[in-house]
């Protein structure tokens, strides 16, 4: 694995967890870390289809052997940043918690990825993406009128949890570097989609949000920002919210202005929803590619995980990367001088304990 990017050098302890942790870890790699994975003994894993742990050298420890626990204690006095997805109490029953690595190493950036945070009244209890945005109200703001509907578990793990985790460990870093002090970060998945929340705070603050699922501008309800059906079985996404993008859809679509309902208000939303789901409805997905796509009506067609990687914008791109046969997303955002790179395929828990140990200068 050769380190590129903007983050070479950087030094990364990665306690293996589910979800978030590995995935800030990921990205973190990708920007050229060196970030290093401590598994347990026994743990089975690696190759290019672990996608989530790309980039990444192992080491096996026994938390339980003290030769073993010395040696974690080293290369935590060695990194820069430790990532650790535990609940709780875990990493400090180890001997690890904050306080005794922050001993070892003053200016560490500790992170800590949970769903709902080192603090408060479900601190303890077990949960996952769904029930984290549950109770922000991201959740409850996205699906149809009848019901809320699970967005994957972008919205939760990877966005209000991975994202605000790396944010706030490269942020703890600067300051380590500039003063010497490093800190403990609290990445809580409820605090981060509370956080992505903010703009539906804002519009409710103006008046232009409401509760109620299918009501409001970005929720599908307006007509002029959805997803439509088209003849073939396929469907599209329109966005037109500027004045000058609607007016060259309704012309594309062939449509008199004037026909539609006068009012953008969401009370003629339904109305100018069931037109243009009739008009949509008279042509394939790829008829409406050739009379839509590259202008400024705000369109694209709605792909899936497989037909995306050929879609000429993502291919031309360079959107995707292929490792030892799996398609995946290649890293981002993009840098002009110091470029990220994929380090590789996974490794399999525990393979590179000699060249770590020998890299960070640790004594077995």
């Amino acid at each position: 694995m050769k380190a590129q990017g903007p983050l070479k050098g950087v030094k990364v302890l990665e306690f293996v967890g589910l979800g978030p942790a590995p995935f800030c870890a990921m990205m973190l790699a990708d920007m050229g870390a060196d970030v290093v994975r401590i598994d347990r003994p026994g743990a089975h894993g690696g190759g290019a289809s672990e996608v989530l742990a790309r980039g990444r050298r192992s080491i096996s420890l026994n938390m339980k052997d003290e030769a073993d626990l010395a040696i974690c204690r080293d290369l935590i006095g060695k990194a820069e940043i430790l990532i650790e997805g535990f609940r709780p109490g875990v990493m400090e029953r180890l001997g690890l918690g904050p306080d005794a690595a922050l001993g070892l190493n003053p200016a560490l950036v500790y992170g800590r990825m949970t769903g709902w945070g080192q603090t408060g009244p479900l601190a303890q209890a077990a949960g996952h993406d769904i029930n984290y945005i549950s109770l922000t109200g991201a959740l409850g703001a996205i699906g149809t009128p009848d019901t809320p509907v699970p967005p994957l578990n972008l919205v939760g793990d990877f966005g209000g949890g991975a994202m605000y985790l790396a944010f706030g460990v490269l942020a703890g870093l600067l300051h380590a570097r500039a003063t010497g002090e490093g800190q403990v970060v609290d990445a809580a998945i409820v605090d981060g989609a509370t956080s992505l929340m903010a703009s539906q705070h804002q519009l409710a603050a103006m008046g232009l949000w409401n509760t109620r699922r299918g009501e409001n501008l970005l929720d599908g309800g307006a007509h002029f920002y959805g997803v439509y059906a088209c003849a073939d079985g396929g469907h599209v996404s329109i966005g037109p919210l500027e004045p000058q993008f609607y007016a060259q859809l309704m012309d594309k679509l062939g449509i008199d202005p004037d026909s539609m309902p006068p009012s953008w208000t969401s009370e003629d939303w339904a109305t100018a929803k069931a037109r243009l789901a009739e008009v949509f409805l008279g042509k394939t997905r790829d008829e409406w590619c050739a009379l839509l796509e590259g202008t400024d009506v705000c369109f694209a067609p709605v792909l899936n995980y497989e037909e995306s990687p050929d879609h000429p914008h993502m291919a031309q791109r360079g959107v995707y990367v292929e490792i030892d046969g799996v398609r995946q997303a290649a890293p981002a955002p993009r840098f002009s001088r110091t470029p990220g790179a994929v380090q590789g395929a996974a490794s399999k828990p525990g393979a590179d304990r000699d060249a770590i140990l020998n890299d960070w200068a640790v004594s077995s």
